[in-house]
Order: structure tokens, then C-alpha cells, then sequence
């Protein structure tokens, strides 16, 4: 597992570290440090965030977001912190600090090699996700670019590019824009697609006005994945234990970001409140037959927490 970790809020810099497991709850740290920092972008006071990892062709991909610079984290304990952004030495103001996806590949989890940027500086684009194998021949990529004009309407949506060599992406075209107020605010993807006999199940993350981030799936076709044949119409999956909705930088947040099968179920890794990981399980057939039935209330598919092995509980 890739986790997204800081050292401190003031700086708020991030950067990425890298987990093991023997049975997918308990984790321990591989490494003592962290294994791709933002200087090794070329940014020594940025920041890395969000990270989503697959592996193709026997080599692991990740997708990450840089902030040229990282701010202070103020939080409020109520509701969203306050950010300043802070005169760090040697900054170069001329650079704006916009959110850019970038793509390394790895043979070990632990030394990255950095393919290049998704999108240009003049565009905030974030929860860049590859699918997890090639679809007719090429690479395939969600995104979630904040300047772009969705389904006619303004602010984000969730996007797909294709690529030859995960260097050079296509235009992007629209997949799912917000369609109800759970996801009215924001709406992204949120863990790698997985394959499924039906199509590429996607989950994804919205976010209501009072920046509450809950959690949604999408069912895209096999071959052609910009085309949605099923959407939940609700949440399958919202905060509700004490650590979903209060932490130590924003309440009110699952935010998925990995998933794995394990046996019948699929088992969900999401942050919570930026101060832990935490994780959920759910019958693969039970949530593919509410995306089936286009049917979806919060606790459909019978979403489990897991923090240990003996303490998990059915939301209802």
C-alpha cells in the first residue's frame, strides 16, 4: 500500500510511504522513509497527495498529485481548516501552486521513476486514476479536471483520456457529471476500476455543499468505459463511525482511494478526515446487483467496517 502521510501541519508538506500486510487489516511500514517526496519532482517545498496504484503489464503505476508548493493547515475542529500558503526560502512566486497529476513506474514499490505530468500547469487536475490493464492495446486514465464545462454545466466531473505510452494523453471525454445534491460540490473517481463479467465497476467520491464527501459507484462498459450503463442513485457509503466524522483536519470524510478482491468481496481502502486509513468490505454480487437494479440507498450492498479482524459491524 501507498500512503499519503505529513509530518507535521505547519508545513503541511506530504509526501508518500509505502505499507505491508500480511492479511490486508493490520499494516506495518516497508520503510522507514518515505519512498517519493516532492523534490524529487523538482520541488523541494511542494507537496504529493492521492495517491492510486496499479500494476500493468508487471509494472507498478502510480498516480499522484503535486502542489509546487505546500501551505499551513490550520484546523478548526468544526469544519474545513484554514490554509495559508507560507514564504518558504527559495520559492518561486512565479510559478502558480495549481494541482497537477503526474504518473511514476516502479519494479519494486520503492524507487520511482517519474513519466511525466497528466495535464499542463494551467489546469487543476486531480483524482487521475489508471484502469488497471490496457483497454485495446492502450492505456486508459480518469480524471477530474476543475476547468472544464460538464453535461452542460460548470465545475468538475469525472473525465477519461487514452494513451499509447501513458506519456502523451488524449483530449479528454465526459463520463458522469453530478447529478444530485450528495455530489452537487464535487464529484471524482475514487479507487482503480475493477473488472467484472458485467463491466469495469468505478467507484467515486461527491461532495454536498457542506463538504461532506460520501461515496458512489459507477458500472462502465468493458470495451469502451466512457459509456455508463449503470449508476448508483445514492450513496452506497457515507461517514458515520466517530473517525469518519471527526479528525484532525476535515470531518466528514471517506474518501477511497484502493481496492483489492479478496475472495467474494471487495475490499475498500479510504482516508478518513486526513488522519487515518481506514477499511470497508462489501459482497462484490450484492453491490453489482444494486448497480443492476439502478437502485442505491446509503448502506446498499451491506458496506462492512473493518478496523480490526474481530470489530466490524453492517451499515445500516
Amino acid at each position: 500500500m501507498i500512503e499519503r502521510a505529513a509530518g507535521s501541519l505547519r508545513p503541511f508538506q506530504c509526501a508518500f510511504g509505502l505499507l505491508h500486510s500480511r492479511d490486508g487489516v493490520a499494516w506495518e511500514h516497508a520503510s522507514t522513509s518515505p519512498v517519493l517526496t516532492p523534490a524529487e519532482l523538482g520541488y523541494p517545498h511542494g507537496s504529493l497527495q492521492d495517491p492510486r496504484l496499479v500494476k500493468i503489464d508487471g509494472l507498478y503505476y502510480l498516480v499522484g498529485v503535486l502542489r509546487p508548493y505546500c501551505w499551513d493547515c490550520l484546523p478548526t475542529g468544526v469544519g474545513l481548516p484554514e490554509y495559508r500558503e507560507v514564504n518558504y526560502p527559495d520559492r518561486n512566486f512565479e510559478e502558480p501552486n495549481v494541482s497537477r497529476s503526474f504518473i511514476a513506474t516502479s519494479g519494486d514499490l520503492r524507487s520511482w521513476k517519474v513519466l511525466g505530468y497528466c495535464s499542463d500547469i494551467t489546469c487543476d487536475d486531480r483524482d487521475n486514476i489508471l484502469f488497471p490493464e490496457k483497454i485495446n492495446g492502450r492505456f486508459v486514465l480518469l480524471r477530474r479536471p476543475l476547468d472544464r464545462i460538464n453535461n452542460g454545466g460548470g465545475g468538475p466531473g469525472i473525465w477519461l483520456s487514452y494513451s499509447d505510452d501513458a506519456v502523451h494523453w488524449e483530449q479528454p471525454r465526459f463520463v458522469a457529471g453530478p447529478e444530485r445534491d450528495w455530489e452537487g460540490e464535487k464529484i471524482g473517481g475514487a479507487t482503480p476500476p475493477v473488472r467484472t463479467p458485467a463491466g469495469w465497476l468505478a467507484l467515486y467520491h461527491g461532495v454536498d455543499a457542506g463538504a461532506v464527501y460520501r461515496v458512489g459507484a459507477l458500472l462502465l462498459d468493458a470495451g469502451d468505459p466512457s459509456v455508463v450503463l449503470a449508476r448508483t442513485g445514492g450513496p452506497i457509503f457515507e461517514p458515520q463511525e466517530y473517525y469518519e466524522r471527526t479528525g484532525l483536519v476535515i470531518p466528514n470524510v471517506v474518501f477511497p482511494s484502493g481496492n483489492v478482491i479478496v475472495g467474494d468481496e471487495l475490499w475498500i481502502y479510504y482516508g478518513v478526515c486526513d488522519s487515518a486509513i481506514a477499511l470497508a468490505t462489501v459482497k462484490l454480487e450484492d453491490l453489482l446487483r444494486s448497480l443492476h437494479s439502478l437502485r442505491s440507498t446509503p448502506g446498499a450492498g451491506q458496506i462492512v467496517r473493518a478496523c480490526q479482524p474481530a470489530t466490524v459491524r453492517i451499515l445500516s
